[in-house]
């Protein structure tokens, strides 16, 4: 792990946390700076429903196959226990027949994953959701990367709350609701640029995501624009990759 490069992530989480600052690429900024970083090769972040339920909301890649690892801990899994119990929560080695998830067991199996852990993105009694980390081989990720990994989610996890100070409880609310909704709206335009173009979805999500920055516009903005076919997105098409 190298400190330069968290140190330099660290700042950039920070940054990116001022003014009318996008959650989703906030934490999709998150999930791939682990990746980059850390002893692991996925990441996900999962936050709660304000109605008590975790839903995936970010992922360092978009592939269909990694994102069933994730969803998969809406219901069981680390990530789960994690968010639940306040303390981070893994499994070294998920081929291990004592593993207590089965269906995560198997899933984890077919995609190339050997071993699991999961940080609550916590803050004294505010418990938001957590970040899930895989590796492709067996054993906890290395002590350096697992506090770095903590780092980050602390800076993430107190940006978010800290963000929401003036009407707390409300503005929890109002913004985790809307992280959520532009989910499916992402989820959507992941599609339709994905069938449009002939490319995968993970492939699709990295031309949204590089139009958007591109053009210094929020992912959510653009996503939504190509779910209604507005004309101001034309240009992704017609510059994208051939069929």
């Amino acid at each position: 792990m190298r400190e330069a490069g968290l140190i330099d992530t660290l700042v950039e989480l920070a940054d990116t946390l001022t003014g009318d600052f996008d959650l989703i690429d906030f934490l999709h900024l998150l999930a791939g700076r682990c990746v980059e970083l850390l002893d692991v090769d996925a990441a996900g972040v999962l936050l709660a429903h304000p109605h008590g339920r975790l839903q995936v909301v970010a992922s360092a890649d978009e592939a269909p196959e990694i994102m069933e690892l994730f969803q998969i801990q809406v219901e069981e899994g680390p990530s789960l226990e994690a968010w639940q119990g306040g303390e981070p929560v893994g499994h070294p080695d998920l081929a291990d027949g004592d593993t207590p998830w089965p269906r995560l067991r198997r899933m984890a199996a077919t995609a190339g994953y050997a071993a699991v852990y999961a940080v609550p993105m916590r803050l004294r009694d505010e418990n938001v959701g957590a970040l899930c980390l895989f590796k492709g081989t067996t054993g906890e990720p290395g002590g350096d990367s697992v506090r770095a990994a903590k780092a980050m989610v602390d800076v993430a996890t107190i940006g978010l709350i800290q963000a929401r100070t003036a009407r707390r409880h409300e503005v929890l609310v109002e913004q985790l609701q809307t992280a959520l909704n532009s989910r499916i709206v992402i989820e959507q335009a992941k599609g339709f640029v994905a069938e449009r173009l002939g490319v995968d979805v993970a492939a699709a999500f990295g031309l949204l995501r590089d139009y958007a920055r591109s053009r210094g516009r929020r992912l959510t903005a653009v996503a939504g624009e190509v779910v209604t076919r507005s004309a101001n997105v034309r240009d992704l098409f017609d510059n994208g990759p051939a069929r």
